[in-house]
């Protein structure tokens, strides 16, 4: 099976489904008949002719910190479904966070001739910004917004903004943060700095009462809660970072023999699957992770075929929404 063949199928001309095929210009009705022609004839492209044809290799690579978390498989699973649309195969890296892992991962996959990469952000360094400006192919940091790059982002900020604002409304006076270390600019720096301007806001003199998680997993959510609980005896509402932070947090409250929300309210932030699995389901701000992945696929597509025309980068922020569940 030939483009030739695939075009003849659909009706269209062998340059809409090459259009197709490399994630050009092309109406929908167009494209939804390249799609059935392909679905039916199982038609794949020749990766190397394609390579030699075009310069493109039909690879995207992906780094991401960690595997195991609600942010990565959302926008992995974002982004895969934008590409498989357009043939294009994943590579995948786990960095740990580490910037020397993810400057390693971003010259491999160049090497490897990956068309373009997408790189799920936990910070920034000079020695990062100097690999991704000095890179050959296109990169698209997600989860971050950092000026001069490309980003697709969550508004961070306002989500905790907003999130207090809401625990405040309800009448809770004893409140606490559970933050994440700051060297994370996004789920540390943002998120916390929202919560305490809304504190602020609200006319309350004395500082919010925080505390930091030493890392993102629900033991390190428990042993912070247990810090809280062991000094503030007045705390009637925890928000939480992360969902599961907010999940170590809720264990600590019901081995303590305290009700949830009756004696103290949690919530989180990422709206996962665990929001809805634990009892009571847990008051959450959702995050667009999927979403998210689709619109990196898109801008880092819209790069790789600019043709060599220079695209000004861009931040992207997506919405997010309150989910108000039992916790709260």
């Amino acid at each position: 099976m030939t483009i030739k063949q695939v075009a003849e199928l659909a009706g269209v001309s062998p340059a809409a489904v090459s259009r197709y095929l490399n994630g050009g210009p092309i109406s929908e009705e167009k494209k939804e008949r390249v799609r059935a022609a392909i679905e039916q004839t199982g038609f794949s492209p020749n990766m190397m002719a394609r390579t030699m044809r075009t310069g493109k290799g039909g690879q995207i690579g992906i780094i991401v910190p960690k595997i195991d978390s609600d942010s990565a498989s959302g926008i992995v699973a974002g982004v895969s479904q934008k590409l498989q649309e357009l043939n294009y195969s994943v590579l995948l890296g786990v960095s740990g966070g580490r910037h020397e892992d993810e400057i390693r991962y971003i010259n491999i996959m160049q090497n490897q001739q990956a068309d373009g990469i997408i790189l799920m952000g936990t910070g920034m360094c000079s020695a990062l910004r100097s690999a991704i400006r000095k890179s050959v192919k296109p990169v698209v940091i997600t989860g971050q917004s950092h000026k001069g790059f490309h980003c697709v982002c969550h508004d961070n900020y306002h989500a905790l903004y907003d999130m207090m604002t809401l625990v405040l409304e309800k009448g809770y006076t004893g409140v606490a943060y559970m933050g994440a270390g700051e060297n994370d600019e996004a789920v540390g720096k943002q998120r916390t700095g929202g919560a305490e301007d809304a504190w602020k806001a609200a006319g309350n003199r004395k500082p919010l009462l925080k505390v930091t998680a030493r890392g993102f997993h629900v033991d390190d959510g428990k042993a912070a809660m247990k810090e809280l609980l062991d000094e503030h005896q007045e705390i009637d509402c925890v928000i939480c970072a992360t969902d599961r932070l907010a999940v170590g947090a809720m264990l600590e409250i019901k081995e303590r023999g305290k009700r949830i929300p009756e004696d103290i309210a949690v919530t989180g932030v990422g709206d996962g699957w665990v929001a809805d699995a634990v009892s009571p389901a847990l008051t959450s701000v959702h995050l667009y992770y999927r979403q998210c992945g689709i619109e990196a696929a898109n801008m880092l597509l819209e790069m790789i075929n600019s043709e060599g025309e220079e695209i000004p980068p861009r931040q992207m922020q997506l919405e997010y929404s309150i989910i108000e569940r039992e916790s709260l």
